[in-house]
């Protein structure tokens, strides 16, 4: 697997995200299940048709892009506004970004590290290890990088989160992620009950860190990547149900600044694992 990442990372962003467009259009067509559940999702949040389309052929691209963003030249990268995330900082009391599954949330790790990384610290990261091993081995490589620290979601993981905030540092989690069983709550998510991590709240609530909200807007024509930053706008509640209900809520919002890039296809609202 390692040599068709390699391979691949050498590809053009534009080539990639054309061969990403026509993988998602045809998983979408392919599986009904799929298909079913992207609707359903996109309707949820009362998303239109264009948006809709439009997320089909992103769902592609993200991952195709995988390999040049793992292993290969880091592509072009701008900020919209990046003031959110110095104003954070600067504060010296820890920097919790927060994306949900939209654009490309890898590119926001890699951009943060570039840009904060040398004044202020590492960022960590949190990623859920696969059970394929070739992939956990691109990974290794691909996400540990100057800059970058990514750990696995265990115990230990937390620990460092939690360690990395107290420094001063930041870390980086997507809240829209379902956690396993006893790890979260039953909060509403564009008006339907999801279940939903409690981490992000409590890292905050634990540590005193501010809350960013970060996402990575994937550029027409391989051109590159726009980074967003903004503010959650109000500090979360002590209540950690009431926390947790806030940042759903902050995610609904930033994706619908640009539905056309979320993955609608992920089951957001499915039973949480066991273990």
């Amino acid at each position: 697997m390692l040599n068709w990442f390699r391979f691949f990372s050498r590809w053009p962003l534009w080539a990639l995200h054309v061969l990403g467009w026509l993988g998602g259009w045809g998983a979408w067509l392919l599986s009904g299940r799929y298909r079913a559940r992207f609707l359903s999702n996109a309707r949820q949040a009362g998303v239109g048709w264009r948006a809709q389309l439009g997320a089909v052929g992103h769902a592609g691209r993200m991952s195709a892009e995988l390999p040049r963003l793992w292993l290969g030249r880091t592509p072009h990268l701008e900020w919209a506004d990046d003031s959110a995330a110095a104003e954070a900082y600067a504060l010296g009391q820890g920097v919790l970004f927060l994306t949900p599954h939209m654009g490309c949330f890898e590119i926001t790790a890699q951009a943060l590290a570039l840009r904060f990384g040398a004044q202020h610290g590492r960022l960590t990261v949190l990623y859920r290890p696969s059970r394929h091993a070739g992939l956990n081995e691109v990974m290794a490589l691909a996400r540990n990088r100057p800059g970058l620290q990514a750990v696995p979601t265990s115990l230990a993981g937390v620990r460092q989160m939690i360690k990395s905030l107290r420094a001063g540092e930041a870390v980086g989690l997507l809240p829209d992620q379902v956690p396993p069983d006893g790890m979260g709550l039953w909060v509403p998510h564009f008006g339907k009950p999801a279940y939903t991590m409690t981490l992000a709240a409590r890292l905050v609530l634990q540590t005193g860190a501010r809350v960013v909200l970060i996402w990575g807007e994937r550029l027409p024509w391989g051109r590159g990547y726009r980074l967003h930053t903004q503010t959650l706008g109000r500090d979360l509640s002590a209540d950690l149900e009431t926390a947790v209900l806030q940042i759903n809520l902050a995610m609904a919002a930033l994706i619908l600044q640009c539905p056309a890039q979320y993955i609608w296809g992920y089951a957001r609202y499915k039973k949480p694992r066991q273990g």
